[in-house]
């Protein structure tokens, strides 16, 4: 495993070193408005596959620290789901309510296909399934297309939910959700789903999220509570849901938290890695490492690459429930932070490949 750095004090090979990145690819095209990364971290296993996100960062130096972070733990998250999978990641600079078109998104497409197979792509945050159409018009790499395995974020959530759910066995003894205060932090397309599923188990569901026509909107279907965002971290709950962007978990949230469990879908949760995992493991609360809980998505974009069907894909995603339970029991057993479990756990199937 390679810690993580400060990427604003270090050159980029330095840092793809230390991180284990084999290659990244920089686009630009002024054209189109195009400014986008791909990074690929390892292939060992196959192909790297993981999804593009178009989001508005403060600059660039923090673009390139995201996709390195998210196409790591697509490494782990397909290792450690058994898939035959590397790990990689996109980024598009720039607002995704403003600034897509056919030839942007046709552009990152030749971009793509550049790579020669080296890089599957799919949606991700700013990103929806017909963005991914202008995609394949340029290259055959890329899956969750409308009429095929289409948008993850249903299975993304039911993996999430049943990793919510193997944690809730071991921290109070069932893995019903009925009942249990669950806070969950973004509902956007999985956390949407993921309102769903614990409705219908009769949870007692709060919500939080930007966009007021959103929660307003959620609130009202599933007779959700609302919660202000200055007011996530300080309500009594059982399991934190962060379902929107990453970092939630540092030293001003963590502190705050009134949980015993942190299971949710967003990729990145802890602010750094080196300290808040064991934060949490210090307060006693279980956290369920975002690249295991939230695998559904590339479990259902595996089933598009391979040709299998989609309820292949949700048992395979039913099978978080084991890897979560066996992650967090042998986190509080051996007293080390879940996420080192999961990260050498997948380290061993990758250097297994190596190997074999």
């Amino acid at each position: 495993m390679k810690n993580e750095i400060d990427i604003s004090e270090n050159p980029i090979i330095s840092q793809m070193s230390t991180m284990g990145h084999d290659q990244i690819l920089f686009c630009s095209d002024n054209e189109t408005g195009l400014k986008a990364i791909i990074a690929i971290h390892d292939t060992t296993l196959g192909p790297a596959l993981g999804g593009t996100r178009m989001w508005v960062y403060n600059n660039e130096l923090e673009a390139l620290h995201d996709v390195l972070r998210l196409s790591r733990g697509m490494t782990y998250k397909n290792a450690i789901s058994n898939l035959a999978l590397g790990g990689g990641k996109a980024v598009i600079i720039g607002d995704s309510k403003t600034m897509k078109s056919e030839a942007l998104f046709r552009r990152f497409g030749k971009f793509v296909d550049s790579l020669a197979g080296n890089y599957i792509t799919a949606e991700d945050v700013g990103i929806s399934p017909s963005d991914m159409v202008w995609v394949s018009k340029e290259t055959k790499h890329v899956v969750g297309l409308p009429g095929k395995s289409g948008d993850p974020s249903p299975v993304t959530a039911f993996g999430t939910y049943m990793g919510m759910k193997a944690c809730s066995k071991l921290q109070y003894g069932t893995d019903s959700l009925e009942g249990k205060k669950i806070l969950v932090q973004g509902v956007g397309h999985v956390g949407e789903y993921l309102v769903e599923y614990l409705s219908k188990e009769g949870a007692e569901i709060f919500i939080s999220d930007i966009h007021e026509d959103t929660i307003s909107r959620i609130s009202g279907t599933y007779g959700a509570t609302q919660i202000d965002l200055n007011d996530v971290y300080d309500i009594e709950m059982d399991i934190y849901a962060p379902c929107a962007l990453g970092g939630t978990l540092n030293d001003d949230t963590i502190s705050r938290l009134k949980c015993g469990i942190v299971a949710g879908a967003a990729n990145n949760q802890l602010k750094d890695e080196n300290i808040h995992g064991k934060a949490l493991l210090e307060k006693d609360i279980l956290y369920a490492p975002d690249f295991a809980v939230n695998a559904g998505g590339v479990i259902n974009c595996f089933s598009e690459v391979e040709g299998l069907s989609s309820e292949w894909a949700l048992k395979k995603a039913e099978d978080i429930y084991h890897t979560i339970f066996d992650i967090v029991k042998r986190s509080k057993d051996e007293n080390i932070p879940s996420h080192i479990i999961a990260m050498q756990m997948a380290q061993e199937k990758i250097d297994k490949a190596h190997h074999s």
